[in-house]
């Protein structure tokens, strides 16, 4: 059986996952900014209504997302507060990178020569 823990660690994967692509991530953008319908998702995205369903269905499975009904009108929103900080890691721009470390850490002796393997 697993942990708690465990499970905390596969459900950020799995968020991970489903971000991952780039039409759901530009769905849950739409979302940021408000209640979104499908057709209203249409208008923004060069792709077929079964298309966006098919990744609104996925979201929702997920806990990312949700819906209410307004007549005919499926109407979808965020419910996952992780989703809007994810987002706004992905849109920040660094402007560096990260500094080296001076020595070896297992080690602690000396400098890493020259250019480090990738």
């Amino acid at each position: 059986m697993a942990t708690i823990p465990d499970k905390i660690e596969r459900d950020r994967i799995e968020l991970l996952k489903l971000m991952g692509h780039p039409l759901r991530v530009k769905i849950l953008e739409q979302l940021e900014q408000g209640v979104k319908c499908v057709s209203d998702l249409e208008e923004f995205f060069e792709t077929s209504q079964p298309n966006i369903s098919q990744h609104l269905s996925l979201l929702r499975r997920a806990g990312l997302i949700d819906y209410f009904m307004d007549g005919r009108l499926r109407c979808y929103y965020l419910v996952d507060p992780a989703v809007p900080d994810i987002l706004g890691i992905i849109r920040r721009q660094y402007r560096r990178k990260l500094e080296p470390p001076p020595c070896c850490p297992v080690t602690k002796t000396g400098k890493y020569p020259g250019e480090r393997r990738r």
